[in-house]
């Protein structure tokens, strides 16, 4: 591979796992040398590959920010300094006397952070350290990352997460087996790698399925998702708008008839939502000898997890086809709410919603009005 980054830049890293990318990181701080190539880098570099490296079990709180924060390459005026600071972000400082050992693994990796955010480095690499401790910490860990960036540093930064990679940075690049395989506006790099290497295989056809239920007066053939651009997908981003398509074949075209077709949404066999097209008012369906039915999701609001769908059509009341778990569709999360922050945590579906502060005395004029 052969790529450069530009000071003051960005870069999101991407790819599965094994693609390369920690490997990538430490041959660039010189951890592991390249078998073959050169790495030519200005500026002092600072790397967060391993949260806690340099810490001491038996060594408190304070005495591991100076042990680990020395390690980490910063001087000892420059330790002094940002100590207080340090322990403030981690949110440790009724124990900062105590043995680490005695920590909880949440306070030693909020520790272990808070010393490596605060290095003050020309170059910065980070590799998945900010899926560390709770979803609060995150969130504090992200915005401490988008200070640095603000800042004009230069950075590598390499994440599973897409929110995190789509809000930091502008430039990303996909690794696959060592190679670049794609690189270039972030956007496009996480819509081409969700596309190409998600973690729901194709979504099957469903022609050869015979643990189907129904008179077979009508059966579904095939399952595809698109976006808005009407290309087809297996993974989804929440907040975008979907378009459902399921084929089939009828062994008689007709109109008027009481059309219900169906999709159970599960999570790991716990039904979440039925969406139907009775439900919606629209159950005077046509049907054609072969044909598509078409159903829009707008903002779809499903966090992220992988899904299965059981796929249902009866006419007249009377079932025809029936497939219990007929496809699968991946989700990452987006940015649902346009705020630029992560979301999903603690809920399976987004609610849009908005909110206001108001004077308890303008509230009483209102109602006197």
């Amino acid at each position: 591979m052969s790529f450069e980054v530009q000071q003051g830049e960005v870069l999101g890293v991407i790819g599965r796992n094994g693609a390369g990318k920690s490997t990538l990181l430490k041959i660039l701080s010189r951890i592991t040398a390249p078998t073959s190539g050169r790495v030519k880098v200005q500026g002092r570099i600072a790397s967060l590959l391993e949260v806690g490296t340099g810490f001491h079990p038996e060594l408190t709180g304070r005495e591991n920010i100076y042990l680990n924060s020395a390690i980490l390459g910063m001087r000892r005026d420059e330790i002094r300094r940002k100590f207080d600071e340090i322990v403030d972000f981690a949110g440790v400082e009724q124990f900062i006397d105590t043995p680490v050992k005695r920590y909880s693994s949440g306070m030693y990796v909020r520790l272990a952070f808070a010393v490596a955010a605060h290095l003050e480095p020309e170059i910065l690499l980070v590799d998945e350290v900010l899926a560390v401790g709770d979803a609060e910490f995150q969130k504090k860990c992200l915005g401490k990352m988008g200070d640095v960036a603000r800042e004009g540093r230069t950075v590598l930064f390499v994440s599973h997460n897409m929110v995190s990679i789509q809000n930091l940075c502008s430039h990303s690049m996909l690794l696959n087996n060592g190679i670049i395989k794609k690189s270039g506006n972030t956007e496009e790099i996480i819509t081409y790698y969700l596309q190409k290497f998600g973690a729901v295989s194709k979504l099957p056809s469903l022609l050869e399925r015979t643990d189907r239920r129904g008179n077979r007066l009508l059966i579904f053939t095939k399952v595809e998702i698109f976006d808005t651009d009407n290309k087809p997908i297996d993974t989804i981003i929440s907040g975008q708008n979907i378009l459902f398509r399921f084929h089939y074949l009828c062994k008689q075209a007709r109109s008027g008839a009481e059309v219900c077709v169906s999709f159970v949404v599960r999570e790991q066999e716990y039904p979440l939502t039925n969406i139907n097209s009775i439900d919606s008012g629209q159950s005077n369906l046509e049907l054609f000898k072969s044909g598509v039915f078409e159903c829009v999701w707008p903002n779809f609001n499903l966090t992220a997890n992988v899904y299965d769908c059981s796929l249902f059509c009866s006419i007249n009341g009377e079932i025809a086809d029936w497939v219990d778990q007929a496809f699968k569709f991946e989700v990452e999360d987006g940015d649902f709410f346009k705020s630029g922050k992560k979301i999903g945590f603690q809920s399976k579906f987004l609610i849009p919603h908005s909110w206001s502060s108001k004077s308890k005395s303008v509230i009483g004029e209102v109602i006197k009005s």
